[in-house]
């Protein structure tokens, strides 16, 4: 069956681009590299460059299980076909769980930093506006969606340029006081580039591997591709590129203005670095960026959970409701039980207002390092069943395959197993067995419909 019939191929080269990059480039570059740098040195640079390595390889993965099947729910199709019906379920089910806990976190995030204007406001009521306007984005046509989303990523895009532009002219023509001590040689002549050793680099990879979340964000897409032929893989080649250019670029650039050891914290280094360039009111600039940011990702989050609902329920993992679509092409089904279960997150935000961002982050990424395994794993059966005549190969080839498929799949386990040395991110490795153990009760007992 091809899930991805009804709907609306309305999706372009530029959207799906976008699309990707807004899914990744996120608070978790904006604010959390702040706290990573303070960790790890300008050896966290090493440790983004290692988890842009696997999302290479996992993107080329997927890539190719794209241009043999594109359809909506990707990942968790290609489990149930590849590995196994219980597979698929788990996969589309957990990544559905993933982008819910996710839409949570992001919805808090615009909560916290509206206050940076409205104080009084309180944190679930920013959260509770958020959702309500990109939950009606998200039932008109698949298109609209695109376009906000487009723009959405454009913002972030110029905005991570500016950064890179700017602070280059400042290191190479030493404008301005900052340009008397900006150089590149400021990765390494505090303290070395390692200046806590490896381990602290392996510890910031938790860290690395959320802001890389959601560049499967493509998968999803691509039952409403137009020409997925040629537009998926332009899109996965030209991602990673992107996304190491920006987060590695701006990194390095920020780094080499201020020494790391002189770095906040708590406090965005964007808004630091605009403030010493001399940007007027920067703080407000990346704060505005940062909404954004947390919107786009939430945006993606509704668009996502209500595609995969849509794809279980054709493959009769989720209730028949699941499977029908608006006038518009949309599974709106799929998008109103996403939104209402996303009101958690702003009730959470109502009872636990300190707690709740550091929880749903860290359980959000147990889904999604599920995700890339299966997508791994998915793929290496995907290859044997070419080799046997049960599939048909595609021009568009994962390099390296079976053998990089393993080593970044145990790659994956190592960042999950590294859970435990942090207290706020060791809720995951609790709530992970619950979460399995009650998908493996549903499948078993007859939840899934046949």
């Amino acid at each position: 069956m091809q899930q991805s019939e009804g709907l609306a191929r309305s999706l372009q080269s530029r959207h799906i681009q976008l699309i990707a990059l807004g899914g990744t480039i996120g608070v978790g570059l904006f604010l959390g590299s702040a706290n990573a740098i303070h960790k790890a040195g300008p050896g966290l640079l090493l440790s983004y460059a290692i988890g842009g390595i696997a999302i290479f390889f996992i993107m080329r993965a997927l890539g190719e299980l794209l241009i043999y099947r594109p359809v909506a729910g990707s990942f968790a199709s290609y489990a149930e076909e590849f590995v196994g019906p219980f597979s698929g379920f788990v996969t589309g089910w957990s990544y559905w769980f993933m982008w819910v806990v996710t839409a949570m976190a992001e919805l808090t995030a615009v909560g916290i930093y509206v206050r940076f204007w409205l104080p009084d406001v309180p944190q679930w009521l920013p959260g509770l506006v958020a959702l309500g306007l990109l939950y009606g984005t998200n039932l008109l046509a698949v298109r609209v969606y695109g376009e906000l989303e487009f723009w959405f990523a454009l913002l972030k895009v110029v905005t991570i340029l500016l950064l890179i532009v700017s602070g280059l002219a400042v290191i190479f023509f030493h404008i301005g006081d900052l340009g008397q001590t900006a150089s590149f040689s400021n990765l390494w002549s505090h303290q070395g580039f390692m200046p806590f050793g490896f381990l602290p680099v392996l510890g910031t990879l938790q860290i690395v591997m959320f802001a890389y979340q959601g560049v499967e964000l493509i998968g999803v897409t691509a039952g409403e591709t137009a020409n997925p032929e040629v537009n998926l893989p332009r899109a996965t080649n030209s991602i990673i590129f992107r996304i190491l250019l920006f987060y590695i670029g701006a990194l390095v650039v920020i780094m080499s203005l201020v020494p790391w050891d002189q770095l906040d914290p708590k406090m965005s280094p964007f808004v630091m670095m605009f403030q010493k360039i001399g940007v007027p009111a920067a703080a407000t600039i990346i704060n505005i960026v940062v909404i954004t940011a947390a919107a786009s990702s939430c945006n993606g989050g509704i668009f996502s959970t209500g595609r995969m609902l849509y794809s279980l329920s054709l493959r009769g993992q989720a209730p028949k409701l699941f499977g029908r679509l608006s006038e518009r092409k949309v599974p709106a089904a799929g998008v109103h039980v996403s939104a209402l279960v996303m009101l958690i997150g702003v009730a959470l935000n109502y009872v636990v207002p300190e707690n709740v961002f550091a929880w749903v982050t860290s359980i959000s990424l147990i889904g999604t390092l599920w995700t890339w395994i299966i997508i791994l794993y998915a793929h290496t059966q995907y290859r044997r069943a070419v080799a046997e005549g049960r599939a048909k190969g595609v021009g568009f080839r994962m390099p390296g395959a079976p053998v990089v498929n393993w080593l970044v799949i145990l790659f994956l386990l190592v960042v999950a197993a590294m859970f435990w040395r942090d207290p706020d991110t060791r809720v995951a490795l609790y709530v992970a067995p619950f979460w399995f153990g009650l998908l493996a009760i549903a499948y078993y007992s007859g939840a899934r419909q046949r």
